[in-house]
This record gives structure tokens, sequence and C-alpha cells, in this order.
């Protein structure tokens, strides 16, 4: 399906107004989603809407939460979600960082008991757009334990994503997004209902077999997911599940979990804190500029920086494809929200 982005914008907002959430907070939610998709990561996109609706109904998240300061000094904050959308957290937390490290020339945010973040890598890009360096660390303290340990059969982390973001003097920042799972759950969505196989060497079937069908995955009962390159993966997973969970304060995966309690650590750096002679941007863009005139492995191709292909896809906002499944879930959640027809309508490009 082609859908045209600024109507599906006033679409999705329209979802989540009805069900609680304020103007601002069903606008900054859509305006998340969408340009995941615009970017590429479908996983995190429109393909979640049915699912966040019924986590509200199931009373698992709720519209109109905000930040609850709970230590706050000045370069620190530590704040409780009180299980509200994250799309809306998570730009409330990164505000409050990128406005203490503008001030202190770093800061450190924790954000506990928070709804689905959404694709992490948004964050690292707000950081940059401040001129910032920003790393984000988050895990799920139980709900999403998808991933084995390596060596293991039962799941005892969640995907944790990292994501960096360094901005790069004239040119695209650096943008580095990755779960330390060997492929994020929602991926696994996305080639359901799809009707697609995924690659060897990422799931597991209940029994612990390798399986190429994410329906194996889902069960039930359950499959799992293996670590990114073994336990390099679950090195970085381990590390994430610690920062994310113990140290932002919101617990680490444990069992018996029944709401997604995400957590996030932000570590926010001024570069322009650390040189007085501008050495550092002079730096970054010598290097970029090396790594990327290496000869392409491919002819006609050009080396790209980690997020450049992502961000480029991000500023067409002329139209975005789903597949029809998705597509179909999110039009029937909208008429259970009670969205006019013509609202939906005017969301397809196709006509």
């Amino acid at each position: 399906m082609k859908l045209k982005p600024e109507p599906l914008e006033q679409l999705v907002a329209a979802i989540f107004a009805s069900i609680g959430c304020g103007d601002e907070e069903a606008e900054c939610i859509a305006d998340h989603l969408i340009i995941a998709n615009l970017a590429g990561y479908d996983s995190h996109g429109l393909i979640r809407i049915p699912t966040y609706i019924e986590w509200f109904r199931q009373g698992k998240v709720l519209p109109n939460r905000d930040l609850k300061i709970l230590i706050d000094t000045e370069t620190m904050t530590v704040a409780d979600g009180q299980l509200g959308f994250g799309q809306w957290l998570g730009k409330r937390a990164v505000d409050v960082g990128i406005e203490k490290c503008r001030k202190q020339g770093m800061a450190v945010v924790g954000l506990r008991n928070c709804g689905h973040l959404g694709r992490v890598g948004h964050w690292s890009e707000m950081a940059a757009a401040a001129n910032l360096i920003g790393l984000h660390f988050v895990n799920s303290t139980g709900f999403g334990m998808f991933v084995v340990p390596a060596g293991g059969r039962d799941p005892r982390l969640s995907v944790n994503p990292i994501s960096v973001g360094i901005p790069v003097p004239g040119g695209t920042p650096l943008i580095v997004d990755v779960s330390t799972a060997a492929v994020a759950e929602g991926r696994l969505q996305v080639a359901r209902n799809a009707g697609e196989t995924v690659a060897d060497g990422l799931i597991l079937d209940a029994d612990g077999n390798p399986t190429n069908d994410p329906n194996e995955f889902y069960g039930p009962p359950r499959g799992a997911i293996l670590p990114l390159g073994g336990h390099k993966g679950f090195g970085l997973g381990l590390v994430v599940e610690l920062l994310a969970g113990a140290i932002a304060g919101g617990g680490c995966s444990s069992e018996g979990k029944t709401r997604l309690e995400q957590g996030m650590l932000g570590i926010y750096i001024d570069p322009d804190r650390l040189d007085s002679d501008d050495r550092i941007a002079d730096e970054i863009r010598r290097y970029i500029e090396f790594v990327k005139s290496s000869r392409p492995s491919e002819p006609g191709e050009n080396v790209r920086i980690p997020g450049e292909r992502s961000q480029r896809r991000a500023s067409d906002r002329s139209e975005l494809r789903v597949d029809e499944t998705t597509w179909r879930q999110v039009t029937e959640t909208a008429a259970v929200c009670g969205i006019d027809t013509a609202i939906v309508e005017a969301a397809c490009a196709d006509g």
C-alpha cells in the first residue's frame, strides 16, 4: 500500500487522541511512527498501532502521562514515566538531557517505567540535531524477554537496543541504531505480516531449534531470538540491561511481567566543550571523508556511514509503503476507535 504521510499523520494522531492523549502527545506519537516507516524501520512504525491500542484497553499503557522527576541535579535527572506512551515520554526525557547538556557540557538522564520507546535511533538523531553526542540504552524489564544468552535455550534478556548519534560538521550525522539481539522482534512481526521467512541464525522455536519461520517464534509456545554475533551481542545485551535497568532504576529483566515497562539511560556530551580550536570538528569531518573514500565493493555504489540512508529516506515525505496486512490492522483499529472513514481514505495514495 502507498500512503500519504501528511493525512496519515492526521489519522494516527486521531487514533491516539480518541483514547485520551492530548493533541501534542498524539501528534508526537504519530510523527515518531511515521518517521520510522519513512526511514525504513517498519518494525517500529504503523505496525505498532494495534498493539499500543490493545495495551491501552488492558490498562498496560496510559495517555496523558508526564515525567515524574525523582532525582534532579545540574547534570543528572532520573524520571518515572508512569506507564505513559514512550514516544512522548522519550522525547520529554531527551529534551531534558539536551537542555542540561547545553548548560553543563554533559548530562545523564535515566527514564524508567515507560511504555514502548519506539525507534531508539530517533533519540540520538534529536541529540545530533542539537549538535550534541547522544548515547541511548534501552531494556524492557521482562515483558519483552525474548533473547537467549549465548549458549542458552531460555530467554533471559530483551532485544536491548543501543543508539549513538555523533554530529558531523557540514554532513549527515553518524547514527548507529542496533539491537543487541540478532533481530528486533518488530522485524519478525513485519515478516509474519508479509508472509515471509527470515534468514538463518536469527530465531529459535520453542524447543530451542533453529527456524526461519516467524510463526514458530510467536507460537504458542513462544520461541526465542539469538544474541547478535553470539557472545559479542550477549555481552552488549548484558551491558544494556544493567545500564538501562539497574542503573536507570527500573529493573533488569525478570519473569512474570505482564506489561511493558521500558527503561532508558541517555548520556549527552557537548563536543564543543572538549575543544577550543575546532580540532574535534575537523577530525570528525576528515575521518568520515576518509572512510567514505574506500573503494565500494559494488560498482556504482558508495560507502555510506550508519544512519545516512535512513535519514535521507525520512526526509522524503512524498509517500510511504506498508504491506496490506499491516494497513488492514491499522484501519480496523481506527474503526474500533471511531475514526471517520474519510480520514482513513485520505491517507491512501493508491486511492
